[in-house]
C-alpha cells in the first residue's frame, strides 16, 4: 500500500515561511491551504540530496504528493484525530540519534541540515505527527477490508506470472549455545578501569567524552559516548534506573552492569520523561582456555546427537543451551523482524549463515565460535539445518501469507484511491498556470 507521508524538506520550507513572513508564489490551492513554490523547490532539493529517485516530473509529482497529504490532514482535523505524542517523540529521538551516529556529532548534524538540533527536533516532530495522523485516517478508511481464503486464492490465480513475487532462498535452523564464564579477575580489572575513569572525570582531570572516544567499546564511543534523548522504555532497565536518577552533569555514576557489559554514565540533559546521557562501556573478555573447553563440550554433545544418538538435538537444546531466546523452543530460531522461523541467509548471524551455507537438511554443524549480537561477547554454538526452501516464485501453498498481504494491500489501495477521488471532487482545488500540464496520478485536480 502506498504511503502518503510528509516530505521532510517541505516542513523546512513551511517553517522558513512562517518565521520570515515572506510573500511567496502559490503553485496550488487545496481548500484554503496553499502549496508554495518554495515548498516544492525545497522538497526537490531534498530528493536530490538524499538521492531518492522520482518517478516522473518532480514539478508534477511533488506538488501532487503535498496535495494528497493536505487532504488526509484535513480529514484528520474533521475527525479530531491526534497523534500519540509520546510515540512521536520516541521516533524523533531515534531519528536524531541515527543522524548523530551516521554523521559523527551533533555539530555535524546541525551543519548538514543547516539548523540547530532544537529546530531540527521541532521539524521532525511535525513530520512524524503528520505521518501518524495520515496513517490513522488511512487505517480508518480501510478498516473493514478483510480477505477470505477463497478471495486470496482467486487473486493468486489471476496474477500474471511476471507479477508473482520472487521469494529468495530461506532456511530454518536450530541452535545450541554455550556462554563460557568470564574469570572473576577479568571482571574486577574492568571495574577498576571504570572506577579510574570516573575518578579522573570527577576530579576535573579529563572530560568524560574524551575517555569515551579513547576507551569505550560502545558504538557511541566515537561521538563521546552520547546516546541521545531516550525514554525509560528505550533503555535496558539497569541503565535506565541509574540514568534517570542522575542530577549533576559534572559527576559520573556508579558502575552499572547490563547484558551488554559494564558502564559508567554521565548526565547531559533531562527533558520531561526523557534523558540524554553519555556512557563508557567495557566488556570483560572470555579467556581462551574457557572458549576451548566450551568448544570441546559442544563437540562431545554433537557426537551424542549425531553419532551415538543418545540424545536428540531438541532435547540437548532444552537441557544444555544457554540461549534464552531459543532454549525453550527446542533451539528453533525466530526472526525478530518478521516473527517467522524462516530466514533469508542475510538475516542470519554471519557465523551461522557461514555454517549452514553448505549443509544438507538434517546436518548438525561442528562447534564454532560466534559473537553474541547483544553483548558482543564470544560464545560457542552448534546449529542444525532443519529446512531449506529454495528460491522460487511465490505459490499459494508455501507463501500464503505473502499472497494475502499482496491482495490486502491492493484492495486497501483501491479503497484509498476511491476515497481520494471523492475528496478531490468535493474540495476546492486551484492549480496556477505553469503547474497544470501534468499527467497526474489521481484524476480531478483540474476542475472544468
Amino acid at each position: 500500500m502506498r504511503i502518503f507521508n510528509t516530505i521532510l524538506c517541505t516542513l523546512v520550507a513551511g517553517m522558513a515561511l512562517a518565521q520570515n513572513n515572506i510573500a511567496e508564489e502559490v503553485a496550488w490551492m487545496i481548500g484554503d491551504e496553499p502549496i508554495y513554490k518554495s515548498e516544492i523547490e525545497q522538497a526537490y532539493q531534498e530528493y536530490l540530496d538524499e538521492k531518492i529517485p522520482i518517478k516522473g516530473d518532480p514539478y508534477c509529482v511533488i506538488p501532487e504528493q503535498l496535495a494528497v497529504q493536505r487532504l488526509y490532514l484535513h480529514q484528520a482535523d474533521l475527525d479530531t484525530i491526534e497523534a500519540n505524542m509520546s510515540m512521536v517523540q520516541m521516533r524523533v529521538d531515534q531519528q536524531i540519534n541515527y543522524y548523530i551516529a551516521n554523521l559523527g556529532s551533533r555539530e555535524k548534524v546541525e551543519q548538514y541540515f543547516r539548523r540547530t538540533i532544537p529546530d531540527l527536533r521541532d521539524m521532525l516532530q511535525t513530520n512524524w505527527a503528520n505521518q501518524s495522523r495520515v496513517q490513522q485516517v488511512q487505517d480508518d478508511i480501510t478498516k473493514n477490508f478483510k480477505a477470505t481464503p477463497s478471495e486470496v486464492r482467486n487473486f493468486y490465480k489471476k496474477l500474471p506470472e511476471d507479477s508473482i513475487p520472487f521469494v529468495p532462498l530461506k532456511v530454518e535452523v536450530q541452535v545450541i549455545t554455550l556462554k563460557p564464564a568470564i574469570p572473576r579477575q577479568e571482571i574486577e580489572d574492568v571495574k577498576a578501569r571504570l572506577r579510574d575513569y570516573a575518578e579522573r572525570v570527577n576530579s576535573g582531570e579529563i572530560d568524560f567524552s574524551t575517555l569515551a572516544v579513547l576507551y569505550s567499546e560502545a558504538p557511541e564511543g566515537i561521538r563521546g559516548g552520547e546516546i541521545g534523548f531516550m525514554g525509560r522504555g528505550q533503555l535496558v532497565p539497569e541503565y535506565a534506573a541509574v540514568a534517570f536518577n542522575l542530577n549533576d552533569t559534572k559527576k559520573v555514576s556508579k558502575i552499572v552492569e547490563t547484558e551488554y557489559g559494564f558502564h559508567i554514565i554521565q548526565l547531559i540533559e533531562k527533558r520531561g520523561d526523557r534523558v540524554n546521557t553519555r556512557h563508557i562501556l567495557l566488556r570483560p573478555k572470555v579467556a581462551e582456555k574457557d572458549l576451548t573447553e566450551a568448544l570441546e563440550r559442544l563437540d562431545t554433545l554433537r557426537n551424542e546427537i549425531v553419532d551415538t544418538k543418545r540424545i536428540t538435538f531438541e532435547e540437548a537444546a532444552r537441557y544444555y543451551s544457554q540461549d534464552k531466546n531459543t532454549r525453550y523452543s527446542n533451539g528453533v530460531m525466530v526472526d525478530e523482524n518478521t516473527g517467522s522461523t524462516r530466514f533469508e541467509m542475510s538475516a542470519l548471524p554471519q557465523e551461522i549463515s557461514k555454517q549452514v551455507a553448505d549443509m544438507e537438511v538434517g546436518d548438525v554443524s561442528e562447534a564454532f565460535i560466534m559473537m553474541d549480537p547483544k553483548s558482543n561477547r564470544e560464545q560457542v554454538a552448534i546449529v542444525k539445518l532443519t529446512n531449506r526452501i529454495p528460491a522460487h516464485r511465490a505459490n499459494i501453498v508455501d507463501d500464503y501469507q505473502l499472497i494475502q498481504d499482496l491482495y490486502e494491500n491492493e484492495g486497501k489501495q483501491k479503497l484509498l484511491d476511491k476515497w481520494l477521488a471523492k475528496k478531490i471532487k468535493d474540495t476546492y482545488v486551484k492549480i496556477e498556470d505553469g503547474w497544470r500540464g501534468c499527467d497526474f496520478e489521481h484524476q480531478g485536480w483540474i476542475k472544468k
